[in-house]
């Protein structure tokens, strides 16, 4: 039962931890909003902050809704516009074509 119960005691320390944690968290949350409410630009910070949450999101969206370009595609676009800056690349070159 000694095993038993020092997993007991390490759940309650457990639980202990995260509740102050929790309790400190909050009571630091609530002192930053007592403090933004008691700002005369209040109106014009919550603006600067929906502004900066739409731009956030926007970059979210670019992030992560669109579709990268194809990697081969990518290559033959590179290689087509080499080929365009130098004249006398012909398509066999450098491939040991020339029997």
């Amino acid at each position: 039962m000694t095993r038993e119960s020092g997993r007991d005691e390490q759940a309650v320390l457990l639980v202990a931890g995260l509740a102050d944690l929790a309790v400190s968290t909050l009571g630091s949350a609530l002192g930053t909003v007592r403090g933004l409410l008691r700002r005369s630009d209040t109106a014009q910070l919550v603006g600067d902050a929906e502004q900066e949450l739409l731009a956030r999101g926007r970059l979210a969206l670019d992030r992560y809704a669109t579709v990268p370009p194809a990697h081969l595609e990518v290559l033959a676009q590179h290689v087509l516009s080499r080929r365009g800056a130098d004249p006398g690349a012909s398509a066999g070159a450098g491939r040991g074509d020339d029997d």
